[in-house]
């Protein structure tokens, strides 16, 4: 397997490279660059943020969770090439220099990189753009002046270069740089139907799409994940379907993408996703690996369960689906034969009366203590339906069956409210743990209920909204 990519500029071909090394530790130890940093080497920090361009055009994302045959066809910039080859500084470079915005530098490469992707992109939400970047000694005041600096200043040829290098083989679909059977233990499937046969083949393997879960197994874990399926070239399971009556996520579209089509739809979802990690972990992180891999405190699966969402899986030639709540067993355990994989998950069209509150220590890129989703019909002063999800609560994400009940077909009163909030004992017996106990869960959990009530009647509840 020979992967094929390109460096600051320059074409790099790769033989049978290690399928779990990490773009960081190749950049420093094989290449020499060591201006890409390693903080946390789990994708929190964002000291190793590089720009990687493909198809879909500029994204900031984490070398140290970011293998290397996802690499294949793509451009990568790291803070070395971000300057140009004659040694022309970027626009971020200069105004972080400008502007005071580096002190011990550690973090400055890390910044510098979001920064030239933003710039790429057009972007100036600069808050959102570097909330995936931590520092710790400048403060974040002269850093936002800095890319703000940046705003009007033109792309540099050199970063606009990137998108022309597509490989055109990768474009048209074809296995020229791979060779007709990939040897093992690496597996790079073109689409779907190439992916189940080769999981039917292989049931044990380790499948990989972002890498923001799997690459903490190797990173953290120290884990060995012989073999492994890489789904990066799996373009049919990137598309986003939307008809009249429902939305269709493939499995591979990543959680920035999500957020694009939600957020007109249901803002309160979109500003959920928006807290979802980072902008660097939300560009890697996708739809089917967030479900896929059951997490209990997974953010994105209360949302879709209180819509009412399909999830759709496929083994071989077989392809079946099922409410996504039932996907969700127990701790650990999902409804997912060995060697079926999941391919999309559809939400129906709606009236938008969802409200998703998420819970956690940091307001940006951190995990949920609690995290709720609401999602209630009133006609005519009645609840006439309602489904309510919840994270953090439970071994898996889980539906308050319970608080339902006390809701459909009463009416829409704080006594109705307070009645059903009495009903979550019933539904949930959460763990206490570093995050909070479960005495806290239970009663963020009714509060959550009672916020849902007050917005839905018009009252501010959220405390970056009240003003004293």
């Amino acid at each position: 397997m020979t992967i094929t990519f390109l460096l600051n500029g320059e074409r790099v071909e790769l033989t049978d490279p290690d399928p779990t090394a990490t773009l960081l530790d190749w950049l420093r130890e094989d290449r020499g660059l060591t201006g890409t940093k390693e903080g946390c080497n789990e994708g929190d920090c964002g000291a190793c943020t590089v720009m990687i361009t493909d198809q879909d055009g500029a994204k900031a994302l984490n070398a140290c969770i970011l293998f290397l045959p996802q690499l294949n066809g793509k451009a990568v910039r790291t803070v070395e090439g971000a300057a140009g080859p004659d040694g022309d500084l970027h626009p971020a470079q200069t105004a972080m220099i400008d502007l005071h915005g580096s002190q011990c530098g550690f973090c400055t490469p890390g910044f510098v990189m979001s920064m030239v992707a933003s710039h790429a992109n057009g972007t100036t939400d600069h808050d959102t753009q570097l909330a995936g970047n931590l520092c710790r000694c400048t403060g974040y005041a002269p850093i936002i002046r800095a890319a703000k600096a940046t705003e009007n200043a033109p792309v540099p040829t050199w970063i606009q270069d990137d998108s022309s290098f597509i490989l055109p083989e990768k474009l048209r679909g074809e296995a020229a740089s791979r060779g007709a059977e990939p040897p093992a233990p690496l597996y790079t499937p073109r689409n779907a139907d190439e992916l189940a046969q080769a999981y039917s083949q292989h049931p044990d393997a380790t499948l990989v799409a972002g890498a923001t879960d799997v690459g903490l197994w190797v990173t953290k874990q120290l884990r060995d994940l012989d073999p492994v399926i890489f789904l990066s070239g799996c373009d049919d399971l990137k598309t986003i379907d939307a008809t009249d009556d429902t939305i269709t996520f493939g499995a591979m579209v990543n959680m920035n993408q999500m957020r694009d089509v939600i957020e007109p739809l249901h803002p309160s979802y979109g500003e959920m996703i928006r807290r979802y990690a980072s902008v660097q972990v939300r560009n890697a992180a996708t739809v089917g690996g967030n479900i896929a891999n059951g997490s209990p405190i997974g953010d994105n699966p209360p949302a879709l369960i209180a819509l009412g969402a399909t999830l759709h899986l496929r083994k071989g030639e077989t392809a079946r689906s099922l409410p996504l709540e039932d996907f969700f067993i127990d701790y650990g355990k999902q409804d997912r034969a060995p060697g079926e994989f999941v391919t999309a998950v559809s939400i129906p069209r709606q009236v938008d009366v969802l409200k998703t509150y998420k819970l956690s220590k940091r307001f940006d890129q951190d995990i949920s203590a609690v995290l709720g989703a609401f999602n209630i019909i009133v006609e005519n002063a009645t609840i006439t339906a309602a489904r309510i999800a919840f994270g953090g609560m439970a071994g898996t994400p889980k539906r308050a069956t319970h608080v339902e009940q006390a809701l459909v077909g009463q009416p829409w009163t704080t006594e109705t409210i307070a009645t059903a909030q009495a009903e979550f004992d019933k539904d949930y017996t959460p763990m206490s743990d570093m995050r909070a106990s479960a005495e806290y869960r239970l009663e963020t959990a009714r509060n959550m209920l009672a916020r849902y009530f007050a917005e839905m009647n018009g009252d501010l509840a959220s405390v970056l909204e009240v003003a004293v």
